[in-house]
């Protein structure tokens, strides 16, 4: 369900006593347009990191999308470790996934955060690795040329078969589920994008095809589609299957 963001304040929205089982995989969807005091209170749960990094962002539109990233993932650990927001610590890997530290992530609560054009992600479960991402439709991409760059020889050649009116979006749906698989794994650029397939076709529902060189390793993960509207393409990654997708 999509609701309105003009006023939308993650302080408030996000009741008590939410909580998220191995069997729960929460997506929370929301669009740019928070109010300046709702914005500045996110500001103040950040830590002085996240906001060092908010205030080096020229463009007003990637500042808020930082903070309400942030601040939402915040605001959902502390409802679900019953602590305040701004107590919440992160550990990063080697490729900048975040975590929660140590002690705090005893139920290992697994969240990724992703942001394109005026909308921002985050999906959270426990127990499970995961990955988000979203992708703005752009005009402005050269699609072969990207496709040539970073896609597997079976996603460019499934790519050139979709008919030119469909192939924008098949492009944009396909990154956005690879990207969702990196992330859920961790390895960052450290994993070649064509060392993997997912499907590209848009009679195809989303799928990781194979995984090189440890072909067993696809049948451990589950990728679908979020339906996000039409200007933006979005996927999330998931370890292990018997999850129920719910979006907030």
């Amino acid at each position: 369900m999509r609701r309105e963001a003009t006023m939308w304040d993650p302080l408030a929205e996000v009741p008590r006593g939410y909580a998220v089982s191995p069997r729960d995989l929460h997506v929370w969807m929301r669009r740019l347009g928070t109010s300046g005091p709702h914005l500045q209170a996110m500001m103040d749960i950040l830590s002085a990191e996240e906001r060092q990094k908010a205030e080096r962002f020229y463009f007003q539109a990637d500042r808020e999308r930082h903070v309400v990233g942030r601040a939402l993932v915040r605001v959902l650990l502390g409802r679900l470790l019953a602590i305040k927001p701004d107590e919440i610590e992160f550990r990063y890997s080697e490729a900048g996934k975040p975590s929660l530290v140590g002690a705090q992530n005893s139920a290992d609560y697994q969240f990724n955060v992703s942001h394109s054009g005026d909308l921002i992600l985050v999906a959270v479960t426990a127990r499970r690795a995961i990955g988000v991402d979203v992708e703005r439709i752009r005009e402005d991409v050269e699609l072969d040329a990207i496709a040539a760059r970073f896609f597997s020889q079976r996603e460019r050649a499934d790519l050139a078969a979709v008919s030119p009116d469909q192939r924008r979006g098949a492009f944009f749906a396909c990154w956005s589920r690879k990207e969702a698989f990196i992330k859920a794994t961790g390895a960052g650029l450290g994993r070649p994008l064509d060392a993997f397939d997912v499907s590209v076709r848009p009679d195809e529902p989303a799928m990781l095809r194979e995984t090189r060189p440890d072909r067993a390793e696809a049948a451990r993960w589950v990728i679908r589609d979020l339906d996000v509207g039409p200007d933006h393409k979005a996927a999330v990654a998931v370890e292990g299957s018997g999850w129920e997708l719910k979006t907030l």
